[in-house]
């Protein structure tokens, strides 16, 4: 039997969970993720904990800020004046939007709001934060 290469096709069950046990997202009940390893489809800690498992194998990787969506970075932290607002939106802390930038949207989460000036941050939402992954090699396509 082999094991995961680089290049190789693989299907996976995963569970996601931050260090505190609370999971942010599970394959269970769903198809199998399927991704190539090393193409830049993974974050790269995944990719990594996956490269050498064997089919039917399971594993638990703690993965790094560094490892998995980096660090929280304060240059993709903002503030808009509010009179640039879409008057049709009442901001709110924790309201997640789309914000166009070079014909791409991007992401943004609402994180303070003043009479004039609207804080967003445009990180990863698990940006800065360890991740750990329960993985099970389903299949090496």
């Amino acid at each position: 039997m082999s094991n995961a290469k680089s290049g190789d096709k693989v299907r996976v069950h995963y569970t996601g969970s931050l260090s505190s046990g609370e999971i942010f997202d599970s394959s269970k009940g769903r198809d199998p993720l399927e991704f190539v390893i090393g193409a830049g489809m993974m974050i790269k800690g995944f990719d990594s904990a996956v490269n050498g498992m064997a089919v039917g194998e399971s594993k638990t990787a703690t993965l790094s800020a560094e490892d998995a969506y980096g660090e929280k970075r304060e240059d993709m932290i903002f503030d808009v004046p509010r009179a640039n607002f879409p008057p049709d939106i009442t901001p709110e802390v924790g309201l997640k939007l789309a914000m166009n930038s070079n014909d791409q949207q991007v992401p943004v989460t609402i994180v303070e709001v003043s009479d004039d000036q609207i804080k967003l941050d445009a990180n990863h939402e698990l940006a800065g934060k360890e991740l750990v992954f329960e993985i099970e090699l389903v299949e090496i396509v």
